[in-house]
């Protein structure tokens, strides 16, 4: 049995699979307010308002994301970690005043997340626009997402796009992968693949998965760079390892058929296994097609067709595997459909 390739550029970034390209969405502006220790929602593309944490660490904001230069600063990160969003509030307006860019910078995340303070995007801006002024990086990324956004004001995604190559020019991996979306898009910038590629790569290089996940479908594809699977697989296996679900799943399928990588079945299972029970309908899918396939193995047989009616509902139908499932015996039936209403809470 051969996994079917699942993604192409265009899906992958949510682009049209042919003709023109159409606006891919950009990373939501900042103002969710992070949770102190728990792991946030997962999403595809990176929070402006908090640097992509891995799945146990408290969040980061892109205000403190840097590492401070003055030891006083940890003083307004540390109180920021830890949810003492009112300390952070009082030493940063304190640091602030005396022209401290990081301190103004975190002020603009307080504002913009309602962290301890009323959410005033206004003021957030007028926050992040001076430690921007002073050449704050993450502040540049920031305000650019309320500019798109048109949060704080009205929408400038001119703006929004000089403030992102400028953060990416100081070596942000958020803003490369942002302006990389723009170049991309073709709207706010003219359509640039090959400088698309380039600041993926950057951003890619700096360990941001999804910049590793979308420069692996250019690969795969050829968008932009010459078409290369071994790179494409090497940036899905670095992608996975950061726990971005769309990359665990191709590279899962790359495992499994043995393209550009070693055949490692046992590893490609285990990987959609992983991705499947992280409610990607596409891994649930694939999950099913292989355990269902197996001889000898009843278990997991029914463990497949589990997944495929999980799988179902969220509309990644498959008529081979509803015929397996029609074929199956009426106790393995009855337990693959006790094990997915459980998985799915209408027990």
């Amino acid at each position: 049995m051969k996994l079917l390739r699942p993604i192409s550029i265009a899906v992958c970034l949510g682009l049209p699979a042919a003709g023109a390209m159409a606006q891919v969405n950009l990373l939501p502006p900042p103002g969710a307010p992070p949770p102190v220790v728990s792991k946030p929602a997962k999403a595809k593309i990176l929070k402006p308002a908090a640097k992509k944490p891995a799945p146990a660490p408290a969040p980061a904001s892109p205000a403190a994301a840097a590492v401070p230069d003055d030891p006083n600063a940890d003083m307004v990160y540390g109180a920021y970690q830890r949810g003492q969003y009112k300390t952070a509030f009082d030493l940063a307006s304190a640091r602030a005043q005396n022209g401290d860019p990081k301190a103004m910078a975190m002020l603009g995340e307080l504002y913009a997340g309602a962290l301890g303070i009323k959410r005033d995007y206004a003021k957030a801006a007028e926050w992040y626009r001076r430690a921007a002024d002073l050449g704050d990086r993450e502040a540049m990324f920031a305000l650019a997402m309320l500019r798109i956004a048109g949060r704080g004001g009205p929408v400038n995604r001119e703006e929004g796009a000089k403030l992102l190559a400028s953060s990416a020019k100081l070596g942000s991996p958020k803003a490369a992968y942002n302006l990389a979306l723009l170049y991309l898009d073709g709207q706010t910038l003219p359509q640039d693949l090959k400088r698309a590629a380039e600041l993926l790569r950057i951003s890619a290089d700096a360990g941001n998965a999804e910049a590793q996940y979308a420069l692996a479908t250019f690969y795969k594809e050829g968008t932009g760079v010459a078409k290369d699977i071994n790179k494409a697989v090497r940036l899905l296996q670095a992608a996975s390892l950061a726990d971005n679900v769309d990359a665990e799943v191709e590279y899962a399928i790359a495992l499994y058929n043995g393209t550009g990588t070693p055949k490692n079945e046992a590893a490609a299972v285990a990987l959609l296994r992983k991705a499947a029970k992280q409610n990607s309908p596409l891994a649930q899918n694939r999950l099913a097609g292989v355990l269902v396939a197996r001889p000898g193995a009843p278990e997991e047989r029914i463990e497949g067709l589990k997944w495929h009616i999980v799988a179902k509902t969220a509309g990644k139908g498959d008529l081979r595997l509803d015929e397996a499932l029609a074929q199956a015996s009426p106790e393995d039936r009855a337990k693959a459909e006790a094990a997915a209403r459980k998985w799915l809470g209408t027990k």
